[in-house]
């Protein structure tokens, strides 16, 4: 994996210092996920980018994605980095923040789902 820069560590600081209400409110759930011996990491620094949480032993990347993600820069941006977690073998699953902030309890089961884990870590 490429090393990461100083600035990219810098800016996951401030990131977690910033968190959105629904990452704060996913980050709560996600971290959990620790009862199932898996290590859930917030405004992680993955490479040239910081992911909202990453699961490093998965190589799984999980996004919550504002309205801005609807626009045309950002969506190539998301695209860019999409292609370079790819390539570095990290699954990329995104989230809209309306669904994290009206459906938590479905989009943490998603999750559960995806990692191969049964129940609920809530």
């Amino acid at each position: 994996m490429t090393a990461i820069s100083k600035d990219t560590r810098c800016r996951a600081v401030s990131l977690r210092r910033e968190q959105t209400f629904q990452e704060k409110a996913l980050w709560v759930q996600l971290r959990e996920l620790k009862a199932y011996g898996i290590h859930v990491r917030r405004q992680a620094p993955v490479g040239p980018y910081v992911a909202d949480f990453a699961i490093l032993s998965r190589r799984v990347v999980i996004e919550v994605d504002g309205e801005v993600h609807g626009t045309g820069v950002q969506v190539s941006r998301d695209e860019t980095r999409d292609r370079w977690l790819q390539k570095e073998g990290f699954q990329v699953w995104r989230y809209a923040a309306a669904d994290v902030e009206h459906n938590l309890e479905g989009v943490v089961e998603d999750v559960l789902r995806r990692l191969g884990l049964q129940g609920s870590a809530g």
